[in-house]
């Protein structure tokens, strides 16, 4: 696995851990739209990092989106989800580096630092919790969930070692545009004005920067 993949592994375990608690802690919309921004920063951490070239529309886009979460950000000012906000953006840079570090080392492997990652959270979910309390059906939730994350997790790093930084992440927000709406049609969930608002800046931003991705 090496140096990288426990890097992968620790840096991994932490964005999972602030993604989950961000649900927890803000609207799906705030988290979906912010995390909407790890492409952007992708594709200027593989600029900065291992030289490779950012386009016009990135640096454009990578703005655009910045102004964007800065909206979203200021309508939980003065609330509760401010904290969740925070976590969601910690998962995105969390997201960017893991794509860079798959992208620079393409040896890296996918399950190993995945599987990793999920040992290293052990400890805190035990300590945080009592997880043998709960009912069987949300262990058997919780179980599916953790399948799935793992499976996705897995094929993003190997999908992350063949395309640019930028374009890897972008596909890992393909379910943006849907996160809002079936929030809001499952659990009645109605965005903020801002998080509208800043929510147009950021899916025009992830547009202009696929189009230099195509």
């Amino acid at each position: 696995m090496g140096i990288s993949g426990v890097t992968v592994a620790i840096i991994g375990g932490l964005g999972t851990a602030a993604f989950i608690a961000a649900f927890k802690l803000t609207t799906i919309a705030n988290v979906s739209l912010i995390y909407a921004v790890a492409p952007l920063l992708a594709a200027l951490l593989a600029w900065a990092w291992i030289g490779e070239k950012a386009s016009v529309n990135v640096l454009i886009g990578s703005l655009i989106a910045l102004v964007g979460v800065a909206i979203i950000v200021s309508g939980s000012l003065d609330r509760l989800n401010l904290k969740g906000d925070m976590l969601a953006l910690c998962m995105a840079v969390a997201m960017a580096l893991l794509m860079v570090i798959y992208r620079k080392y393409p040896k890296t492997p996918g399950a190993g630092p995945a599987a990793l990652s999920s040992v290293l959270l052990l400890p805190a979910a035990v300590f945080s919790g009592d997880p043998l309390s709960l009912p069987i059906h949300q262990i058997v939730l919780m179980s599916a969930f953790g399948l799935v994350f793992a499976i996705a997790s897995v094929t993003l790093a190997e999908g992350a070692k063949r395309v640019p930084s930028g374009q890897a992440a972008l596909l890992s927000t393909l379910e943006m545009p849907l996160a809002p709406v079936l929030a809001y049609l499952i659990l009645a969930e109605v965005p903020g004005g801002r998080t509208i608002i800043g929510g147009m800046f950021v899916v025009f931003a992830v547009i202009l920067t696929s189009r230099q991705n195509a």
